[in-house]
């Protein structure tokens, strides 16, 4: 059994995506949800899916033997970013070397970096008059959306096309790829 900790600071949809999608498999299980926001919806459908979750400060997501008394609590063998807007700790990265993935909603290494997530992604790239967009599930490296390109999936990007119109875009690929690209990690 490989035990998954979803790391999350927004809305979740990502989060139950890949809780669905992952809930028949018996060799993967989502353990816990790790949150920096006491504020998000995450939160709330954690609870509704009943998934333990955690909402660490500033404090504490730097607090080595603390994150990682945590991560062995609850046996947490994989993490899966998603909509986590935290730098990962790099004593965290050592101790799950390519045993962390994050998506992003651009196609890397184009719009990723610091700042750059959410609607700031999509207006950048609609302001570039980009002809496509897409996602990229990626290793976690020390750096924003650094790491080791695992998959990216593309969307053309129409002339009316508008950051809302290319989120949506993103989403679908988003729900469409990830717990796929979950599974065949952890299958393989």
């Amino acid at each position: 059994m490989t035990n998954i900790a979803i790391f999350a600071s927004g809305n979740g949809s990502n989060a139950e995506n890949i809780h669905k999608q992952l809930a028949n498999n018996n060799s993967l299980t989502i353990r816990l949800v790790v949150c920096n926001n006491p504020d998000a919806f995450v939160l709330k459908r954690a609870k509704k899916l009943n998934i333990p979750s955690i909402i660490l400060n500033n404090e504490s997501l730097n607090n080595k033997d603390h994150f990682l008394s945590l991560m062995k609590d609850y046996d947490i063998d994989f993490i899966v970013l998603s909509g986590y807007l935290k730098l990962i700790p790099s004593f965290l990265i050592k101790k799950y070397p390519q045993k962390i993935i994050n998506i992003h909603p651009a196609l890397l290494p184009k719009y990723g970096g610091k700042g750059m997530y959410g609607m700031a992604v999509h207006k950048a790239v609609i302001e570039n008059n980009e002809k496509e967009s897409g996602i990229t599930i990626h290793y976690v490296s020390e750096k924003y959306d650094d790491g080791e390109i695992i998959f990216q999936a593309k969307c053309i990007i129409d002339k009316s096309e508008t950051p809302e119109s290319l989120a949506e875009k993103i989403h679908f690929l988003e729900y469409q790829h990830y717990p796929i690209i979950i599974k065949s990690i952890l299958n393989n």
